[in-house]
């Protein structure tokens, strides 16, 4: 969506690098249970073609002598919810316009099992700062541990699009900042074979009402006045429960709905979803038996667009091709 003159002027020189660099948040404690983790499972189309589909159920009831559901890996990205405002971030010297924001990539890394249930603390940290020019980029880092114990469940790190604030710096030397080694995260190239699998699934028309409760409560994806105003004919899912979408589809695909076989997954959000459109998952597997990505592209089936791409790092899986 194009910016227009007086949206560019509202947010020209609301860049303090320095003091948004040095930004110290505080931590973030907060418990969820195994009825939370099933509303995420649905929220991102669990069952919802099939309720007493096998592979699923084991997400949203304990059944066959299961002690505990098991946690699908994307259920952590629901951890950055509970930090304040989300990704509506309030940092000294970081001004902008709420409307103009965009989540355009996002990676998480998992370092043991997820449990269903727990007390967990969140420590978040700005991980990148970007001028881009016509946007500033910004990276959020969260870290998230077992309550009184510095034990890493998984990391959050999402790059935010501030569009209309970048510019706040020397344009032959633009601001550029990051706390991790650029090879973390690759860029995706698809190959140009046949996917390995694909995978159909059709969102209902209240997807983002039902993903909200989970912490995703950005009035983009509730409000139809606030999504007219951001420039969409319609609230928008959320684009972290179309990841859930597409690593579900990689999951049954893959490694028999396992949780622990997924370590890594990295996203990159292409375009909007309509609650109610269908979504078709392509993959392509490469690499070894112990330790192999998927590729993943998700498309809109009704406007063939693609909305989503990224891989996911499975180890020690069972395909379930």
């Amino acid at each position: 969506m194009a910016l227009s003159a007086s949206a560019m002027a509202s947010v020209v020189n609301a860049i303090d690098p320095a003091m948004i660099v040095s930004h110290k948040f505080p931590e973030v404690t907060f418990g969820y249970d195994e009825r939370d983790v099933a509303l995420y499972s649905l929220g991102v189309g669990a069952c919802s073609a099939d309720a007493e589909d096998e592979k699923e159920l084991q997400l949203v009831y304990q059944r066959n002598g299961q002690s505990s559901i098991k946690v699908l890996p994307t259920f952590v990205s629901s951890f950055i919810c509970k930090s304040g405002s989300g990704l509506r971030l309030d940092v000294p010297g970081l001004n902008y316009d709420p409307k103009l924001l965009l989540h355009g990539q996002h990676y998480i890394e998992i370092y043991g099992p997820i449990p269903s249930r727990a007390n967990v603390t969140n420590k978040i940290k700005i991980a990148g700062l970007h001028d881009r020019g016509k946007a500033a980029v910004l990276e959020l880092e969260t870290l998230t541990c077992l309550e009184g114990s510095d034990d890493v469940l998984c990391m959050n790190r999402s790059t935010i699009y501030l569009r209309g604030a970048g510019g706040f710096s020397n344009s032959s030397q633009p601001f550029s900042y990051a706390t991790y080694a650029a090879n973390e995260v690759s860029n995706v190239t698809f190959p140009d074979s046949t996917p390995s699998a694909v995978y159909e699934d059709r969102t209902q028309n209240s997807q983002a009402l039902l993903c909200g409760l989970s912490g995703y409560l950005d009035p983009l994806h509730s409000d139809p006045t606030f999504a007219h105003a951001a420039g969409f004919s319609h609230p928008i899912l959320p684009g972290l429960s179309t990841l859930g979408f597409a690593v579900r589809a990689v999951m049954r695909s893959f490694c028999s709905m396992e949780p622990a076989a997924v370590k890594r997954i990295s996203c990159r959000f292409l375009h909007q979803v309509y609650p109610g459109e269908t979504l078709v998952t392509e993959m392509w597997l490469q690499g070894q038996r112990q330790s192999r990505r998927v590729y993943y592209r998700t498309k809109v089936k009704e406007r063939g667009r693609a909305v989503l791409s990224g891989h996911v790092l499975l180890e020690h899986m069972f395909s379930s091709l």
